[in-house]
């Protein structure tokens, strides 16, 4: 999921490489404007790549499906589910290795103990009803498997707000109700992490003002085109410029993006 800079009517046509427009609801790989969020969440796909090898795993709100056929790469079986018609089919088209299937979050087409891994990458903040969603990822989950999850962080994507500054989110959590969403359906959760800009983001931030998020925000509230400057630094990123950090190290209350690791009793 992006932030909601692309509301601008000038973003509206854009699209990923072979076509799957950029709503602003999801994010998508190859497009330079869109970049920076999507190496935001490709990170996360990175550093949480090898607790999905060899195992039987389901992306539950898959979007452009990028990620799951990453995870592909190593697992032994990937399950992509999402609602969206066009998603599906574009991720059966792009994506073979991809077993993908439409279905609905809040009733996940599976039976019990069907995976070894959930999957849900900036999806939980989309969800009318998130508790019924763990619920689920509790259900079709084997013993032991675990529920990988990452969100916003409510409190530096929304600050100040009681409401979610994106509109395509209903509730957005920080580390503590992240929390207690998960163990309050059963989970233990054996990992909280955040996502950090590194160095050189940082030096980004402070050629932009303070804030390089703040500087696409900015342009697209203003409907502004793109400066060189902007889309030349906001192209450049990588996913090697965040960090991803336990809560142990760093205020978890400072990051960009929380990551759960959570395991099924």
């Amino acid at each position: 999921m992006s932030a909601f800079t692309h509301s601008d009517p000038s973003d509206a046509v854009l699209s990923s490489t072979d076509g799957l427009p950029l709503t602003g609801e999801r994010t998508v790989p190859g497009l330079d404007e869109e970049n920076y969020w999507f190496r935001r969440h490709e990170v996360v796909y990175e550093r949480l790549l090898q607790r999905c090898a060899d195992r039987v795993v389901l992306e539950a709100g898959s979007g452009e499906g990028y990620g799951a056929d990453l995870i592909a790469g190593v697992a032994r079986h990937v399950i992509g589910l999402d609602y969206d018609d066009s998603a599906v089919a574009h991720v059966r088209a792009r994506y073979p290795r991809v077993d993908m299937r439409q279905g609905n979050l809040a009733e996940l087409p599976l039976g019990d103990g069907a995976v070894d891994v959930v999957v849900n990458f900036q999806v939980i903040e989309h969800l009318w009803d998130q508790g019924q969603f763990v619920d689920e990822c509790a259900r079709v989950l084997r013993p032991s498997g675990l529920l990988l999850m990452s969100t916003p962080n409510r409190i530096t994507f929304s600050p100040g707000r009681d409401t979610p500054i994106n509109p395509f989110h209903t509730r957005e959590l920080n580390a503590a109700e992240l929390t207690e969403l998960l163990t309050d359906s059963g989970f233990r959760v054996e990992a909280m992490l955040g996502v950090f800009h590194g160095p050189r983001l940082v030096e980004l931030d402070a050629r932009h003002g303070g804030s390089i998020i703040d500087a696409q925000i900015a342009r697209a509230v203003a409907n502004a085109a793109w400066s060189a400057d902007l889309l030349a630094d906001v192209a450049s990123v990588r996913t090697e410029d965040f960090d991803v950090i336990d809560a142990g190290e760093r205020d978890i209350d400072e990051s960009l993006d929380l990551v759960a690791v959570a395991v099924r009793p």
